[in-house]
């Protein structure tokens, strides 16, 4: 910094205001702090900047399933909003178990960053109490810890998409459609996701006055060879269901492939809804009815709010859902002149 104030010809406290922005400098000699920057390959020392602030200018994202695509959008979300607060990322891939999240979590809180974005696994106590005891400010998303009016609700913010009304309309859909079997492959135990999903699903099925039959319901862990697997279980049963819902993208993939292997298609042998959209979603044949997540959205709004928690530590914490978007294709079986630009946003 010395070196860029002597070639502007400024005092060292004018570079550091006009590279920190802490207070009004004149545009003239602002910009000839900047030429100097640009002449001398000057780039700040963020580690000796820590050292003054107690601040990295970092966050730490530890989310499993990268590769999903759902995931790879929040990271975008995430990425896209911290940088415009001028903050860097480290990510880790907990892989959705505790003893690894908890290890995770933990080598980033070592990398000193200012804060945590997390994707709890299906058991995070470990999780929670190493954060609660180590102070660290963080915000869960996609899958949410409790309720917030639970007296043992985590002291966290969270941020996730509506789960349980889209799915009931997913399977209320199905319903109206003449279907009186409908099946649900539901995501991995204990996750917060699966078990809204599942009451959504069990919720739309009430309102078409239809029972809820347990071997309708079968787990496809939230990965695609699970749901091909869980697919054809429902597939094997005396009575198979005439449709399905399937509640993530990656079970949906499975589910595809379980009924190719078994020469059915969709919707003529089974109509299927799916929760998650993905780009390609709209190029299957036949197109798949879907509900879409707005993943950039939770990204950024879960970056907003551990922004606001590092400015007040103190303040109560809050849990953001956001609505997802029904995108009526033709996989559920309604022809093709009826669903063009049936899109909408879901309450």
């Amino acid at each position: 910094m010395a070196d860029v104030a002597r070639s502007a010809g400024v005092s060292v406290a004018t570079v550091s205001h006009v590279l920190n922005d802490t207070r009004p400098v004149l545009p003239r000699t602002r910009q000839a702090v900047l030429d100097a920057v640009e002449e001398l390959g000057y780039t700040p020392n963020t580690l000796a900047r820590s050292l003054v602030t107690s601040r990295t200018r970092s966050i730490g994202l530890a989310v499993s399933a990268i590769s999903n695509p759902y995931f790879t959008e929040i990271l975008q979300g995430v990425e896209a909003s911290a940088l415009e607060h001028g903050y860097g990322l480290l990510i880790a891939d907990p892989h959705d178990d505790p003893g690894h999240e908890r290890k995770v979590v933990q080598l980033l809180h070592e990398r000193r960053v200012d804060g945590m974005i997390v994707a709890p696994s299906a058991e995070p106590r470990d999780l929670v109490a190493y954060l609660t005891r180590h102070r660290v400010p963080a915000v869960f998303l996609d899958r949410v810890v409790g309720a917030p009016q639970d007296a043992d609700a985590p002291p966290f913010d969270q941020v996730c998409a509506e789960s349980a009304e889209p799915t009931a309309l997913l399977a209320g859909h199905l319903a109206e459609l003449g279907h009186r079997r409908i099946g649900l492959v539901a995501g991995r135990p204990g996750l917060s996701t699966t078990s809204e999903r599942i009451t959504g699903y069990r919720h739309g099925l009430a309102a078409a006055g239809l029972p809820f039959d347990e071997r309708l319901l079968v787990h496809g862990d939230s990965e695609a060879a699970g749901g091909a697997r869980a697919t054809a279980e429902l597939l094997s049963l005396a009575v198979p269901p005439t449709a399905l819902v399937t509640a993530n993208n990656a079970m949906t993939i499975g589910a595809l492939q379980a009924l190719r292997d078994r020469g059915l298609s969709v919707p003529g042998d089974l109509a299927l809804c799916c929760f998650d959209d993905f780009a390609w979603a709209d190029l299957f044949a036949p197109r798949l009815t879907a509900v879409a997540q707005p993943s950039r959205d939770i990204g950024a709004r879960a970056v907003q709010l551990l922004l606001e928690r590092l400015a007040a530590p103190d303040r109560s914490a809050r849990t953001v859902r956001l609505p997802c978007t029904y995108v009526h294709r033709t996989s559920c079986g309604c022809p093709e002149q009826t669903v063009e630009a049936h899109e909408r946003t879901l309450p």
